[in-house]
């Protein structure tokens, strides 16, 4: 199974995060969606929550997934620090996860120094991207190994 996993789009995704989420069986949208015709360029099946500028969008605030060899929950992590989401906190109210996924810092980050592992994608729009917008995919195979890879897309001139 392939997973896509985006956040902080404000609005756009770029091309070339839309063509690689759309290969995957699932995608995952951790917030700050914006507009949700944003999201309508996707013909995978997508779960989204709602980010810190989602108010007037209906997704939930946490999604849960119960996947082969373990659970994963999303939220935008936003409730867990301000400006960096704190990974202690987000494991304790996600202690049962494999993976907690989150967004609102625009910052790709994996972290896999304590269980749950913390994983951000980074911002996969144009907003505060640092240089190139982001991804992560999420492969678990039938021996029931987790894969993380990260993806970054040049911003376009």
């Amino acid at each position: 199974m392939k997973i896509g996993i985006l956040s902080d789009s404000h609005g756009w995704i770029h091309p070339e995060i839309i063509s690689l989420m759309n290969s995957c069986d699932q995608i995952i949208h951790a917030g700050d969606i914006i507009e949700q015709q944003t999201l309508e360029v996707f013909t995978t099946p997508l779960t989204a929550v709602r980010g810190n500028n989602d108010a007037h969008l209906k997704f939930a605030d946490i999604e849960i997934f119960e996947l082969l060899g373990g659970t994963l929950a999303v939220e935008h992590g936003h409730k867990h620090g301000w400006k960096t989401p704190s990974h202690d906190s987000l494991r304790k109210a996600h202690a049962k996860a494999k993976i907690v996924i989150y967004g609102h810092t625009h910052k790709q980050i994996i972290d896999k120094t304590a269980t749950p592992w913390v994983i951000n994608p980074g911002a996969s729009g144009a907003v505060r991207n640092g240089g190139s917008s982001k991804c992560l995919i999420l492969t678990i195979n039938e021996a029931q190994k987790w894969e993380i890879t990260p993806h970054h897309f040049a911003n376009r001139e």
